[in-house]
């Protein structure tokens, strides 16, 4: 079972305790992401005169963008991902194919050097019973 941690993190220069059963380097790069969303805001000027419920709205909506924008990329990689996978099975499927009428072209060569060995055989055989009998006739 995982370990239940505490981490003290300082997010818009307030300190705050985040707990969770996630490692405590995870919660601090939590902590980390939104202190950086927020310094992001702290440089604009027109957000200096924001009210505070404002300015963590716009953090909110920010967070929440940043979050949909990485799963459409998140979907997209599946997608990409799935395509290849569909590739790969259709590229090996091709290549048992083209193994398969490799493996029929090697059998029939082999039927057919079988076949010109007896072939070869045959021809010599009957040369040689031509020559016996031309021999017998002029004698």
């Amino acid at each position: 079972m995982k370990k239940f941690n505490d981490i003290e993190v300082i997010i818009n220069d307030k300190r705050y305790t985040l707990s969770g059963y996630e490692s405590e380097e995870y919660l601090q790069r939590v902590a980390s992401y939104i202190n950086n969303k927020h310094n992001e805001f702290r440089n604009k000027d027109a957000y200096k005169f924001l009210d505070s419920d404002l300015k963590n709205i716009l953090i909110q909506i920010n967070i929440a963008d940043d979050y949909h924008k990485e799963k459409e990329k998140l979907k997209e990689t599946e997608d990409e991902n799935n395509e290849k996978s569909n590739e790969i099975f259709d590229l090996k499927h091709e290549l048992i194919a083209a193994q398969t009428k490799l493996y029929s072209a090697e059998k029939e060569i082999d039927d057919l050097k079988s076949e010109l060995n007896e072939s070869q055989k045959k021809i010599v055989r009957l040369e040689t019973e031509l020559r016996e009998a031309d021999r017998k006739r002029r004698q």
